[in-house]
């Protein structure tokens, strides 16, 4: 069965004074030849990547903490996965993804750049890989479904190396997320509700350190400090 690719319609709600947005987009310079081709490529079809000044934010913060081993929880067509890597042999990421046609057309895309032995594709359900995984990542990217971000929260955490990164994508949902729940449309009540408890949840605990940025919609950062276990989170569900 051929599945339809869901398209981000508040990729069309900037968080930013739109003149901010217009030079954080278009005036901070272009990726090599390779990476820029396959973001222009995603944007023209409105393939649900990062925007650019995510990822140019993103490649930024990988210059400077040096990862080795990398989890991505949500690949698309693997744009963000193979930013993270082109060009970095010492990098590795593990990317997850259940949608069959995100991921073959993602194959080709890392075989074409190059990079295809510096990632690994995860095929399946997140809520299901997660738990099985076993190894430590220097840095985590998380942009898959919003619903399941204080879900899949807890195993991040466990996966990732004290003093290690998590980098959330796509929390403010153009703004609506700090709006009062009866004002949501019902299909995306549970996406508000979820990032809402996220938020609270975490912001300001002790055994982590976290930065919201207004980038594309809405960044969360969070650095682990100690090994305590989040897994009492959903327990509140």
């Amino acid at each position: 069965m051929t599945e339809k690719r869901q398209l981000n319609e508040m990729l069309d709600r900037p968080v930013v004074d739109e003149r901010i947005l217009n030079f954080m987009r278009h005036g901070q310079g272009d990726f090599p030849a390779a990476i820029y081709d396959l973001e222009m490529n995603a944007h023209q079809r409105r393939v649900p990547i990062i925007p650019h000044e995510t990822a140019v934010y993103l490649d930024f913060l990988l210059g400077l903490i040096q990862p080795k081993e990398i989890l991505e929880v949500g690949m698309a067509i693997g744009f963000s996965a193979s930013l993270m890597v082109y060009g970095h042999e010492e990098r590795h990421v593990d990317t997850i993804d259940r949608y069959d046609l995100m991921i073959n057309e993602a194959k080709e895309n890392f075989a074409r750049l190059g990079v295809e032995d510096r990632v690994t594709i995860l095929e399946g359900d997140a809520v299901d890989i997660l738990p099985q995984l076993d190894k430590t990542y220097d840095f985590i990217f998380m942009d898959s479904a919003k619903a399941k971000y204080y879900d899949f929260f807890p195993y991040c955490i466990d996966r990732l190396r004290v003093g290690g990164v998590l980098m959330i994508d796509d929390i403010f949902q153009g703004g609506t997320v700090f709006d009062d729940l009866e004002t949501i449309p019902k299909r995306v009540r549970k996406i508000h509700k979820k990032l809402n408890l996220l938020l609270d949840e975490i912001s300001g605990h002790p055994d982590l350190k976290t930065s919201i940025l207004p980038l594309g919609d809405g960044v969360l950062m969070v650095q682990k400090q100690t090994n305590k276990s989040f897994h009492y989170m959903l327990e509140k569900l």
